[in-house]
């Protein structure tokens, strides 16, 4: 199984075989990195605009082989146990999901495909509710594990479900400023 630089597991053996489409990836299939000219790998550019910014790789079990290949979790839910963020706007509460990163850079700031080429620094990651996210570091839990939600999360998310459903309540201005009004 994969490991952070600390040593402790990341839940997959292989980030790729579980990460997304890119980052990078436009609609029509296009590299957004050197459409937009932001990075320092002049030549990937170069190469990209001779090909008309196509992407490179074109098949989603091929990222590894791209060195600007990013795949970042916009995810509303944990992918190991399907529990759903709640964020209460005015709330200053720790968030139900983190991101979860699968894949580090080694110590040279690089990674290395199976095949030992070098892959660049990838980014890889998966949204996991903070129990489980707890679990795959802590222990031998998988992310592509059958899992439910910790009761505890459960309790947190539904308290929080509950002061979302309190605030579509209508209070009057009255009821709502009694103690401190006029």
């Amino acid at each position: 199984m994969e490991r952070t630089p600390s040593g402790t597991p990341v839940g997959v053996d292989d980030p790729y075989a579980v990460a997304g489409v890119c980052d990078h990836l436009t609609d029509d299939g296009r590299c957004r990195y050197a459409l937009e000219g932001a990075g320092d790998d002049s030549g990937f550019i170069a190469d990209r605009r001779r090909d008309e910014y196509a992407c490179h790789v074109g098949e989603e079990d091929r990222w590894c082989l791209c060195p600007h290949y990013r795949s970042t979790t916009n995810g509303r839910d944990c992918r190991r146990c399907g529990l759903q963020e709640i964020r209460l706007p005015h709330e200053d509460a720790r968030p139900l999901l983190e991101e979860h990163h699968l894949r580090y850079a080694d110590a040279t700031g690089t990674d290395r495909s199976e095949d030992g080429a070098d892959a660049g620094s990838h980014e890889i990651t998966v949204s996991l509710c903070r129990w489980c996210h707890a679990k795959v570091h802590g222990s031998f839990a998988r992310i592509d594990d059958d899992a439910n939600p910790d009761p505890e999360a459960i309790a947190e998310r539904e308290r929080r479900r509950s002061a979302e459903l309190s605030e579509f309540g209508f209070d009057t201005a009255r009821d709502r400023y009694a103690d401190g009004g006029e």
